[in-house]
């Protein structure tokens, strides 16, 4: 018998059925069993839907969170990637999503209801602070804002319908690093959970499961991959229960990972630690020298002295700051718009964590969705410019950065 007739699909296995005929046999190929081997990378299993054997192996599939059936409730490849993640995290169990925002809204709405109480940290990424403003408006879901510094306006917010306290390791895009131990141990004591986006740090510098929290969310479009090649969320859980209540509502919300998205961004975590490492010491220095420079207000990083959580991030990101950089420029918003159009190395762009540098001006894109006062609130200024540091030489870099400020003076 040959190699491919031992691995021929279902209809071949009859031997009293006629030779199946071209027509058929183009839409049947045979199933290609691997032994004695296996593939060094990370196998792509792009199809959708899943073939059994019997009607009751099908029925239990719709109920066995194990079972592959439709790639909206699970697929190999992607379930390699949350398996990858949840290790990475420290978690029991993750979920892959199309997006950064799909595995937040999955979360709160997966965990929220009409009248339920959320608070957060005031400094938030432009989109869940606007997914926030509308459960309130549409669900009557009350938000508290606290500084994410302070574990007694958590203790002051907390009421008897909160149910999450929402955090960011390092917030967006004003590097504010969260105290999550603190936070998180004051949320224990009234049994709330604590979700933590950990985007800008990634599991290299920090892992929130460790310090408290319960649920970790990444864009995994950012740092995970790396590339600028993909589109991904994550959400990672400390416990079965947490996760099966969030997985619950979000298979129906349709927001499910591309298994060549779950595959790319697998190939991009193998370099994750190379990665962060450069940008983590590029960031540091030029945050450095851009705080030194006449054209420049204030320089924001985790790593300065001079950054107001620096005291937590030593305890909580002792690795290193992250990639990430804000700088507000003396000119206000023309210089920012000056700046972010003169460089020449850095590409003007909205996303961050890739191997190339970015800059973007938060008050006109990421999170245009606030008004003044909110933007004041967040610590976001008409000249803030972020800066997502690549892994190009940091001279190159400084250069660049130099001139634009030149231009922006």
């Amino acid at each position: 018998m040959s190699h491919a007739d031992s691995a021929s699909p279902r209809l071949d296995t009859h031997a009293d059925s006629a030779s199946p005929r071209p027509e058929t046999l183009a839409v049947h190929p045979p199933h290609v069993e691997i032994t004695g081997s296996r593939p060094l990378g990370v196998p792509l299993h792009q199809g959708h839907v899943f073939a059994f054997d019997s009607a009751d192996a099908l029925a239990e599939g719709f109920t066995s969170p194990d079972a592959f059936l439709y790639a909206r409730l699970g697929n190999p490849t992607v379930r390699t990637l949350e398996d990858a993640v949840a290790r990475l995290e420290g978690g029991t169990a993750a979920r892959s999503f199309a997006s950064g925002m799909g595995a937040i809204n999955a979360v709160l709405l997966g965990l929220l209801g009409s009248g339920d109480h959320v608070i957060a940290q005031t400094c938030l990424y432009g989109g869940t602070y606007a997914v926030l403003t509308d459960l309130a408006a549409r669900w009557g879901v009350d938000v508290t804002y606290v500084s994410g510094t302070d574990p007694e306006e958590v203790r002051a917010a907390l009421r008897p319908e909160t149910r999450l306290l929402y955090l960011e390791t390092i917030a967006n895009p004003t590097t504010r690093v969260a105290d999550v131990p603190a936070l998180a141990a004051v949320a224990a004591e009234a049994g709330v959970p604590v979700a933590v986006d950990n985007t800008f740090a990634s599991p290299l510098l920090c892992r929130p499961l460790d310090h408290g929290a319960d649920i970790v969310v990444h864009s995994a479009t950012k740092y995970l991959a790396g590339h600028a090649d993909v589109l991904g969320g994550m959400a990672v859980f400390k416990d079965a229960e947490l996760y099966g209540r969030v997985r619950r509502h979000s298979v129906e919300q349709g927001a499910s990972t591309d298994p060549f998205a779950a595959w790319l961004t697998l190939r991009g975590m193998q370099t994750l630690s190379l990665r962060m490492e450069r940008q983590c010491v590029s960031a540091a220095e030029l945050a450095a020298r851009l705080e030194a420079h006449p054209a420049v207000e204030a320089v924001r990083h985790p790593a300065l002295a001079s950054h107001p959580d620096r005291a937590i991030a030593a305890r909580l990101l002792p690795a290193g700051g992250g990639g990430v950089v804000s700088v507000d420029l003396a000119g206000g918003r023309e210089a920012g718009r000056t700046f972010v159009e003169a460089v020449r190395l850095a590409s003007l762009s909205v996303s961050l964590g890739d191997v190339k540098t970015l800059v973007m001006h938060p008050a006109s894109t990421s999170h245009h969705q606030l008004d003044a006062a909110a933007l004041a609130a967040a610590g976001i200024g008409a000249g803030t410019v972020r800066l997502s540091v690549g892994i190009e030489h940091v001279e190159d870099l400084w250069a660049d950065l130099e001139q634009a400020l030149t231009k922006a003076a």
